[in-house]
């Protein structure tokens, strides 16, 4: 019993870390986005 809570446990912490790893990836790729769509939009207006 203890060894499928220790497989269950790696698992949860595996996806926990890989989740966290795309939300800091993509979170840094949309703000990097929005900054280059705000530098275009205030060379429109000038």
């Amino acid at each position: 019993m203890s060894e499928q809570i220790r497989i269950i446990l790696i698992i949860i912490v595996s996806v926990s870390i890989f989740g966290l790893l795309v939300f800091v990836f993509v979170k840094n790729y949309i703000k990097s986005k929005i900054n280059n769509l705000i530098k275009e939009e205030k060379k429109r207006k000038n």
